[in-house]
């Protein structure tokens, strides 16, 4: 097991709660030294990174919104600045845009579920492949970005347009993969399914999860440490060989 902090610095964003705070923890047990990007939740994100601190380990809390191409360029050159190289990044922040169906979607629910979800998530793999690349001096590393169940399935009836950004996300996994693949860059997704966060309650859904649980083979939703385990074996050694995968983590649904 690596110590900590010696597999270099990982910027998680959107990582002061659910599958992004279980992330950063694991990521810093694993001998990460773990950026903490927070959009909101600047208490929660400095507990995480205290947390990681009293454990042994390196952390520290940044406040960025994804959607702004300047808080992104701060996010990274402050992690750099703060805990060293850039290794790692999971794209993990996100927006849902709440529940409708799509004639009733808003051009404003679509513009801020487009910018935090796609034009966000690259903008950060930009920052990280200009740090990680071989071809700009670096010495490689590996992006997780994370997808979801509702790319394939679309989510009728509930958030196409989340399930749209999240299909633009597999696109962009496998294309940035195939472009960086030689520059010592690993480019992988994640797709969790149904997951027992706060996402649901946040969407004035709480029922939910409960509602689709018998849709789920498995017949249980997943937690937000099952899926973290997911990102840890991409970023790792282990998954040396692994790039424009998406990973499934979502019950057999």
């Amino acid at each position: 097991m690596p110590k900590q902090g010696e597999c270099g610095t990982l910027v998680v964003t959107g990582a002061s709660r659910g599958i992004g705070a279980a992330t950063a923890k694991l990521a810093a047990a694993r001998g990460f030294s773990v950026a903490i990007d927070f959009a909101t939740g600047e208490a929660e994100a400095g507990a995480i990174a205290q947390e990681i601190i009293g454990a042994g380990g390196r952390a520290c809390a940044i406040q960025a919104d994804v959607a702004c191409e300047e808080d992104i360029v701060r996010l990274f050159e402050t992690a750099e600045r703060e805990l060293g190289p850039i290794k790692a990044l999971v794209n993990n922040a996100a927006i849902t845009g709440g529940f409708a169906r799509v004639e009733a979607v808003s051009e404003k629910a679509l513009a801020q579920v487009m910018a935090v979800n796609v034009t966000g998530a690259f903008l950060c793999a930009r920052e990280a492949v200009r740090r990680m690349s071989t071809r700009h001096g670096g010495t490689g590393g590996a992006i997780v970005n994370i997808s979801s169940r509702a790319a394939k399935i679309g989510s009728a009836g509930e958030w196409v347009h989340y399930a749209a950004s999240k299909g633009a996300i597999d696109s962009f996994t496998i294309g940035l993969a195939r472009e960086v693949a030689t520059e010592g860059i690993r480019v992988n997704a994640v797709a969790p399914g149904l997951v027992d966060t706060g996402l649901h309650a946040a969407n004035n859904a709480p029922d939910r999860l409960s509602r689709l649980t018998p849709s789920i083979p498995m017949q249980r939703p997943g937690t937000a440490i099952e899926v973290a385990e997911a990102v840890l074996w991409l970023l790792s050694p282990a998954a040396s060989y692994t790039t424009g995968a998406i990973l499934e983590v979502g019950g057999g649904r």
